[in-house]
């Protein structure tokens, strides 16, 4: 950090609510962004299959999907809007000191936003009333701005792990340069490792849903399809991920050690790093060996840096260590179905494969919750990576914590809506042409 660079309200009364009010707002939202990557990309695939062999039951499905589709994004849109306005109105010192930097990908974002708007309308409406090709043409670009849109946050908050782009001079930010901002280096191992979990956490989401309809007896073709396309794109995910997520705590490693040392709570620079289990349990020289690929390794502690300097990390410990156990399990439980299917091709019949996969839904958003609360707290005291401290960057408004309330009333609501709307879905008989 330079000193004196940025001298924002630090004795704000309000800063822990603040957080918990973003984080709040991220916890509702990351879901929803999920979908937004994955869901349009299963529904036009769902759409393909129809067009390659005709199977009226596929047009079906992609339709009624598309319809939970549309509910999501709208909810999204208002959660997305109310993130937006808390990065201004929580957080003003960053966004003025920064703005200049990252604008481009807000600005992105924002087109990118309008674009899947406009182009979700036409799809789901247009069933029917565009020719099949035409109206497949239009799923496309669906995919293609839940990309770009998501791609520019994810490439902020990299850029917030790894400041780059720009110089402080005299305490302003100078010399400028927003696509080295954008495009900086931290963002690959957080792009696909969001990506990932996007299409790992809406697969087992929807694959949930049938499962537990499974075991209520549908088992019609409808409902085994619906199992199997959600659950397929799931399973080809969920060991991939782990890989990705090896790669990503080695980045940390080398860039944030003392994020890492709070992973493992870690007080003391240590050769030759163990790793703890559950009850206290130590694997001898593990955490060098994943973090740095020799058991060897030096693995740099808390106290390396002043105390102020430190991280929650027991936060970040408990997080970070059911990020893991959760993603560890639905690969197990992926790999549990792709055996089946390669061998048998059939799903597993026993019951408890479909108990696994109702719980997999929930758990899965359990998992993605605790990663980015393990990638922000773990970040902290920092809001810009060794250069702005989160105290600095805070408003100084009084009213945060009628603000926490209000907003926490908007979310129940959001949330009540959600679910009238996608069980009016559900429950609605799948319409499949003769």
């Amino acid at each position: 950090m330079i000193d004196g660079a940025f001298g924002g309200p630090v004795d704000q009364d309000y800063l822990l609510q603040a957080r918990q009010m973003q984080a709040m707002s991220f916890a509702v939202h990351i879901p929803l962004v999920c979908f937004g990557i994955a869901f349009p990309a299963l529904v036009v695939f769902l759409e393909g299959l129809w067009m390659r062999t005709g199977d009226p039951l596929y047009k079906a499905l992609a339709k009624r999907w598309s319809k939970a589709m549309l509910i999501l994004f709208a909810i999204g849109v208002v959660t997305g809007t109310i993130l937006s306005f808390e990065m201004g109105l929580l957080w003003p010192e960053f966004m003025a000191g920064f703005g200049d930097v990252f604008g481009l990908a807000f600005g992105i974002e924002g087109f990118s936003f309008f674009m899947e708007a406009i182009l979700i309308a036409i799809y789901v409406y247009g069933w029917d009333r565009l020719s099949p090709r035409t109206h497949m043409a239009v799923g496309a670009p669906i995919i293609l701005a839940g990309f770009t849109g998501s791609l520019m946050v994810i490439s902020v908050n990299g850029w917030m792990n790894q400041p780059t782009g720009f110089s402080i001079r005299n305490g302003e930010v100078v010399d400028v340069k927003p696509l080295e901002a954008l495009f900086n280096s931290n963002l690959w191992h957080e792009l696909t490792h969001m990506y990932l979990a996007g299409f790992l956490v809406t697969g087992f989401l929807v694959a949930s849903v049938y499962a537990a309809a499974w075991l209520r007896g549908r088992r019609d073709r409808h409902h085994q399809v619906g199992l199997v396309v959600a659950l397929t794109v799931a399973a080809l995910v969920a060991v991939p991920q782990l890989l990705v997520g090896d790669w990503a705590a080695r980045t940390v490693a080398q860039r944030q050690p003392v994020k890492l040392a709070a992973f493992e709570g870690l007080k003391d620079t240590t050769k030759g790093a163990p790793f703890s289990l559950v009850g206290g349990i130590e694997i001898p020289k593990a955490l060098s060996l994943l973090a740095f690929h020799d058991p060897n390794a030096t693995v740099k502690g808390l106290n390396t840096v002043p105390k102020d300097d430190q991280p929650p990390w027991r936060i970040v410990k408990y997080t970070f260590r059911t990020m893991v156990a959760i993603g560890s399990a639905l690969a197990a439980l992926g790999l549990w179905f792709i055996y089946f299917w390669w061998r048998r091709k059939r799903l597993p019949a026993t019951v408890w494969f479909h108990r696994c996969l109702v719980a997999a839904g929930p758990l899965a958003v359990v998992a993605l919750i605790c990663g980015w609360v393990t990638t922000e707290v773990g970040r902290q005291p920092w809001v810009v990576y060794e250069v702005m401290r989160t105290e600095d960057a805070v408003t100084g408004a009084t009213g945060v914590p009628v603000g926490f309330g209000a907003l926490t009333l908007v979310y129940v609501a959001l949330g009540a809506i959600a679910y009238v709307m996608l069980r009016r879905v559900g429950r609605t008989p799948l319409e499949v042409e003769g």
